[in-house]
């Protein structure tokens, strides 16, 4: 891997080669998690999303959409497509408990949790992990970076924000 000093000044060469070195680094970011959503898919017979989901079923017994679609960072909407085919797959399933039937929980059924007890930690669960072990202000310099590179991006798909990066 290689270290970018922030601290050397700003010189045309200097900051065409620090380019360089950031797309070099968003690209094995990306491809990471591309290769293991693929090894994943060819594994488990599930996206990395779904693994994702299902690890926070079993993390979290009873855990509803909206907490599910939290943890993930991807919208409601996107949690209840990617639950439906786990379902339809009888790895989990959604129960009304309580007074309040409206509240549904999820819940792992056997077939997911045999699939878990072989399968690999999600890539995008581990770049979550991986962020939240970043001190807060290198976590808050990334942020802003990378906010600072998507408005001076003239395209931008502002729906991606919810969506897994590995669509299923």
């Amino acid at each position: 891997m290689v270290q970018t000093d922030p601290s050397v000044p700003f010189s045309p060469t200097g900051n065409d080669e620090r380019v360089q070195r950031v797309i070099q680094h968003l690209r094995v970011l990306f491809r990471s998690l591309q290769a293991h959503s693929r090894r994943i898919s060819t594994d488990c017979g599930v996206s990395a999303a779904q693994l994702w989901a299902l690890w926070e079923m079993h993390l979290e017994p009873g855990l509803n959409v909206s907490d599910l679609s939290q943890r993930l960072s991807i919208h409601a909407s996107t949690a209840s497509n990617l639950l439906d085919k786990l379902e339809s797959r009888g790895l989990m399933e959604r129960r009304r408990t309580g007074r309040d039937q409206r509240v549904v929980s999820l819940y792992l059924t056997a077939d997911g949790q045999a699939l878990l007890d072989h399968a690999p930690a999600p890539a995008q669960g581990a770049l979550n992990r991986a962020l939240r072990t970043m001190p807060a202000a290198e976590l808050a310099r990334l942020e802003a970076g990378l906010g600072l590179l998507l408005d001076a991006m003239e395209a931008r798909d502002h729906q991606a924000a919810l969506r897994p990066i590995a669509d299923d």
